[in-house]
Parts: structure tokens; sequence; C-alpha cells
């Protein structure tokens, strides 16, 4: 079951986090052999999607997430959704975050 957490956006900015998955005793999930993929999209059916640069740690379980300054300026202010999902070298597909991503109004140009 994915955790579920909001995340904020400035556009035009560089966003960038971190994501620690961890067991239920709060012990670091070794991600070794893992693939990752994340996207933001203006709606749940939309067919347009932004890609999240992903990196996995696979030895302390942190996942980084990111988005380029020309990303994110190029995304309408405004609300999305977005998920963060896991492949393990077996291929079981797993959700591990998601949440709405509010994305805010960029002034300077």
């Amino acid at each position: 079951m994915s955790i579920k957490a909001n995340i904020i956006v400035d556009q035009g900015s560089t966003y960038y986090t971190n994501i620690d998955v961890q067991t239920e005793d709060g012990q670091a999930v070794d991600l070794t052999g893992y693939s990752g993929r994340a996207q933001i999209r203006k709606h749940y059916t939309s067919t347009t999607a932004t890609n999240f640069d992903i990196d996995i740690d696979n030895g302390d379980g942190t996942i980084s997430l990111a988005l380029s300054a020309n990303a994110t300026a190029n995304l309408v202010a405004g609300r999305y959704v977005y998920d963060v999902e896991l492949t393990s070298s077996d291929g079981i597909v797993e959700r591990v975050l998601e949440g709405i991503v509010t994305v805010t109004p960029n002034v300077t140009r």
C-alpha cells in the first residue's frame, strides 16, 4: 500500500526531494535490483505526463525525485496528481507514494 503525500512545486524552479522507503518497523528497504518511475498528470485519465527524474540508492532505501526548472516551467499552475512506482528485479510493481501536486505560478521570468 502506498503512502499519500501532497507536494508543492514552484513553476520555473528545480524540484528535488528524497523518499525513504522503510518497513513497518522503520528499517530501510534494500532496493537492490529495483527500478522506478514517477509521473505527474493533470488528472488520472490524462494522456499527457511529466516524468520525474528518479534515482534509487540501493543500500539505504532512498529514492530521489527531481524535476528540472525547464520541466516545471512547462507545467501550468494548478493542481495535478502523481505517483511513484518501484519494480523489483522479478517484475513485481508496487506503488510506494501518491498524492496531489500543487504547482504554484512563477512571477519572475
